[in-house]
């Protein structure tokens, strides 16, 4: 499967129920409300995360995140870039007996969609007619695209709305389960695959509460940052997965990879329908040498208002 330049504005589908801005197919959230703009972060209460602490008994981080770098692989025209201009660049500033530098970057691209990234509630979208026949994108909570657009950051879901998580984290390795280094592209993650994983891992499916962050290593880290890594056709999560993790309400789920077939389920069904946020192109190098499974997982998006998106530094701590 290719992850398609496309889905930088919206995932297009055909769908004829009869809905309004006030009543629809996924809209208004059952719990949380038809003003809700947090979506499935809304878990991570102060309980979920004394709970999620008390995971902690080492103190090892593992860290879950590519650095950001200049020339690292990007989809379609999306770009970074980080430039110091000048060295240094401010200064001097005479203080006492010395002179005092400073260095300062300016950092330009889609950061919020580039590297290991984040993706926020106003990301994907689906095509919608509307009763009275009008069409719009359609996007988590009912949020149409008239309503949310503006040039200069979304008017509504942007990723400041999104809660820093704290919480449980768990991985499911696939690629462990298969015995792959890498698992290959054409492969289709079964929910017999998934419930196998756990049990060998010594997790109980039962165990899984709302708000935990479900991540699924693949082994496609090791592959980071090879150019074509994000057009090769990569493994992804069946129907009965997706399905699987809507009951077990996780606030996000996450991979080395996109985790996303030919019908972007992940993006429309969890993001769109469900509030639950994607983080992509992770990297599970420690966690899954040292067969770690169940740990404290902390992400924290930048308040960047209005965006679709974030760079972000997840970390697990055991």
């Amino acid at each position: 499967m290719r992850y398609l330049p496309a889905l930088c504005l919206c995932v297009i589908a055909s769908l004829s129920i009869a809905q309004t801005r006030e009543s629809g197919p996924w809209w208004p959230h059952p719990v949380w409300g038809p003003t809700d703009q947090t979506g499935a972060s809304n878990w991570i209460t102060p309980d979920k995360i004394v709970a999620a602490a008390s995971l902690i008994k080492t103190g090892q981080v593992y860290e879950l995140g590519h650095p950001y770098t200049n020339g690292m692989p990007t989809v379609g025209s999306r770009n970074y870039k980080l430039v110091i201009a000048g060295f240094p660049t401010m200064g001097p500033f005479e203080s006492r007996d010395r002179s005092v530098y400073f260095n300062d970057e300016y950092v330009a691209g889609e950061i919020g969609q580039v590297g290991t990234q984040f993706d926020g509630l106003g990301h994907p979208g689906v095509g919608v007619t509307m009763d009275d026949g009008s069409e719009h994108v359609v996007f988590y909570n009912g949020h149409t695209d008239d309503e949310i657009h503006n040039p200069y950051g979304l008017s509504k879901l942007g990723v400041e709305n999104v809660k820093p998580f704290f919480t449980r984290g768990i991985l499911i390795d696939i690629a462990a389960l298969l015995d792959e280094d890498i698992v290959s592209g054409d492969h289709i993650v079964s929910l017999t695959e998934v419930r196998n994983a756990l049990a060998n891992q010594g997790i109980d499916e039962a165990s899984i509460a709302p708000g935990d962050a479900l991540l699924f290593n693949f082994g496609w880290w090791q592959r980071w940052p090879e150019p074509s890594i994000l057009s090769d056709a990569q493994p992804y999560l069946g129907d009965d997965v997706v399905a699987w993790i809507i009951e077990r309400q996780p606030s996000m789920v996450g991979s080395d990879i996109t985790l996303d077939g030919p019908e972007f389920a992940v993006h429309t069904e969890l993001i769109v329908k469900h509030g639950i946020n994607n983080l992509e192109w992770m990297t599970f190098k420690g966690l899954a040498e040292d067969q770690v499974y169940e740990f404290a997982f902390i992400l924290t998006p930048l308040r960047l208002k209005g965006a679709t998106g974030s760079p972000v530094r997840p970390i697990a701590i055991k």
